[in-house]
């Protein structure tokens, strides 16, 4: 230590502070990961199907100061809580954009079933913005989708986003499965003449609705299977704060870890609510 000084000019002692601080740093750095490891075993346990990207956004909710996603990644990584990364499938390509550059230019809906643990069956019918991620609204039975059931939840949709009007302000297309429900003439007629672009996908081609396959997805993953499930009663009575907790907290990467209504909240003057 002495030689390399006296070549570099360089007081001993300042080398010896130099190497004091940096070690009152690494302290002062662990101390903290302590605490925010604590809130992201919270987080974690409450939402165990969110990765880093969306236990950062969590995080930063909350936090008076924000926390850099790079320490969260590192923290998850240290402590075996990152999620194991799904293998890559092969799919086919899809040159056609499902997303659309600002809201109600484009409205997709689908549906999915709820197998109950007492053998129960619900089906859950919803209407998604295909900009803002926003589950409009949706329609819980045991029975079937029927006609009715999707020319309602037409309505609704527009009532929630138009209200008081019973004709679309502007055109607006409706991206739908090729469902009986979807495709029948009623169902059209009655799409129609509220003004939408009633669209229907390929058959056997469900990636060409991927932004509705997706939140299906997401919707079972981070809601149904995290949650008791013993009859229809139970289920049908939990959709309601489900999807407020999908519109209103939960971080999407497309949105910028936003929820939906924090998207549109930030990107217009329109206020939302359930």
């Amino acid at each position: 230590m002495k030689i390399a000084c006296d070549v570099l000019g360089i007081a001993r002692s300042n080398i010896y502070e130099r190497k004091k601080e940096k070690s009152e740093v690494r302290q002062r750095k662990t101390a903290k990961d302590e605490v925010i490891l604590e809130k992201i075993k919270k987080t974690v346990r409450d939402r165990p199907f969110y990765g880093y990207r969306r236990v950062t956004a969590m995080l930063n909710k909350k936090a008076d100061q924000r926390i850099n996603q790079k320490r969260v990644y590192r923290i998850m990584g240290e402590n075996n809580l990152l999620l194991q990364q799904a293998p890559k499938k092969p799919t086919r390509n899809h040159d056609g954009k499902i997303i659309t550059l600002a809201s109600d230019l484009r409205w997709c809906s689908d549906h999915f079933d709820i197998r109950c643990w007492n053998g129960d069956i619900v089906r859950v019918i919803f209407s998604l913005d295909c900009h803002d991620r926003e589950a409009m609204r949706f329609h819980g039975t045991t029975g079937g989708i029927t006609g009715k059931i999707v020319r309602d939840l037409m309505a609704e949709t527009v009532e929630y986003r138009f209200p008081g009007v019973t004709e679309l302000p502007r055109p607006l297309q409706w991206l739908s499965d090729n469902g009986p429900g979807y495709t029948a003439r009623e169902t059209i007629v009655f799409g129609r003449s509220l003004g939408f672009d009633v669209c229907t996908t390929p058959a056997y081609c469900p990636e060409s609705n991927g932004m509705a396959e997706a939140f299906v997805k997401t919707f079972k993953r981070d809601y149904v299977y995290v949650n008791e499930l013993p009859n229809a009663e139970i289920v049908l009575a939990s959709l309601q704060s489900w999807f407020d907790d999908y519109n209103d907290v939960a971080p999407h990467q497309g949105l910028k870890m936003r929820s939906p209504r924090e998207f549109r909240s930030a990107n217009s003057n329109i206020q939302v609510s359930g």
